[in-house]
């Protein structure tokens, strides 16, 4: 396996900003309405030899101001910060093939790149509270 490279710590915080912010517009999105604008809902449809009811979604009472715009701050920090690590001057710097493939996978999963805290734990707690 080849050594991890050594990466900027601009590039490594800016990946970093980016999990965490990745992280948190995923957490907000699993507990909005389905829907964002107020719909109704609809029944689920029967099994004709089992009777297990599938599909169908209760009623959606829509987004709120403050979840749209919330929403669209996150989605906007997800956008900049991948495009700020994509376009990081250190990739010019190394050989235009694989090289850059294997890096930014490394860059991913670089210790110091990651969360302080692991998303699954966070998530865990904020759902037991």
């Amino acid at each position: 396996m080849a050594e991890t490279p050594t990466f900027p710590a601009d590039l490594l915080d800016l990946q970093r900003r980016l999990h965490q912010a990745r992280h948190d517009y995923t957490a907000l999105c699993a507990v909005l309405p389905w829907s964002v604008e107020p719909e109704p809902g609809w029944p689920g449809t029967a099994h004709p030899h089992t009777g297990e009811v599938t599909g169908g979604r209760p009623e959606s009472p829509g987004w709120t101001d403050e979840e749209k715009a919330e929403h669209g701050r996150l989605f906007a920090l997800v956008q900049d910060l991948s495009t700020a690590v994509v376009v990081h001057e250190y990739w010019a710097t190394l050989p235009k093939d694989a090289t850059v493939v294997a890096a930014r996978t490394q860059l991913k999963q670089h210790p110091d790149a990651q969360l302080a805290e692991a998303p699954a734990a966070a998530a865990a707690e904020s759902v037991a509270a």
